[in-house]
């Protein structure tokens, strides 16, 4: 593969992934902070919650989906410059 198609390949995850942190971590806790409030887990408001802990834990997630992703596209880039 082509490097120039790998950093691009790359780029395009890391776009998604951090996209989807800021919307988790920043919409969840704070946009949509007010909606959320109307659900409540173990006792505590939603968006309370996604602001202290659910926002790590989507964070956590996006680390073994990048993982994944980028252990993937190595292996396709190693068998095709073979």
């Amino acid at each position: 593969m082509n490097p120039d198609r790998y950093w691009k390949i790359n780029l395009r995850y890391l776009s998604i992934l951090l996209g989807i942190w800021f919307l988790v971590s920043f919409g969840a806790s704070v946009l949509f902070v007010e909606l959320l409030d109307q659900v409540r887990v173990y006792g505590f408001k939603l968006g309370f919650w996604f602001a202290q802990q659910g926002a790590i834990y989507v964070f956590v997630g996006i680390i073994f989906v990048y993982v994944i992703l980028m252990n993937r596209l190595d292996r396709q880039s190693n068998t095709e410059g073979a």
